[in-house]
């Protein structure tokens, strides 16, 4: 009798890639160096995510949508759309994705990017690139093993190399 292949489940740790497009089917984000994880236990993905690679093997792929309401960037909020007179702004900040830094009255400081240049003005948008949209993250399972008891309680360090039986992915 042979052992059937190891399905993703929760306490399993898991090495994956994937890559998040938007609306258009656009790539925003891509990891193909593979990340380790504790499933449902530690450094979690997002629920529906999660919920799709349950039962998953070694070699699937999912692709769930998870709209903004359920992502960590939420709804765009106008708040954080600043549109400032051109002459106001530096000339490196007048191009379409540069990032400046503001720091409020609190002490906080906050991201924001230039969404849009125009003649007369400059847009900055504080919100996540993501708000308000719905994305389509795109998951493909690499390993899947048993997580250790030290796993289990502490997870697994970002970027700490992970044994997968005959090799160590870094």
């Amino acid at each position: 009798m042979t052992a059937s292949p190891e399905k993703v489940a929760a306490g399993k740790v898991v090495q994956f890639t994937y890559r998040i497009a938007d609306r258009h089917g656009d790539i925003m984000e891509q990891v193909d160096l593979p990340l380790s994880m504790v499933f449902m236990r530690h450094n979690r993905l997002y629920d529906v995510v999660e919920k799709a690679l349950v039962g998953c093997r070694v070699g699937d792929e999912v692709s769930v949508d998870v709209p903004a309401a359920d992502g960590a960037w939420g709804e765009a909020d106008a708040d954080l759309i600043l549109v400032q007179d051109i002459e106001h702004v530096p000339p490196p900040y007048r191009k379409i994705g540069a990032e400046a830094q503001f720091q409020a009255e609190n002490g906080e400081i906050k991201a924001f990017r230039v969404t849009s240049v125009t003649e007369d003005s400059v847009t900055l948008d504080g919100n996540h690139p993501f708000a308000g949209q719905t994305m389509t993250f795109h998951v493909k399972v690499i390993a899947i093993r048993d997580a250790s008891k030290d796993e289990l309680l502490h997870g697994i360090e970002s970027g700490a190399p992970t044994d997968f039986g005959n090799t160590t992915i870094h």
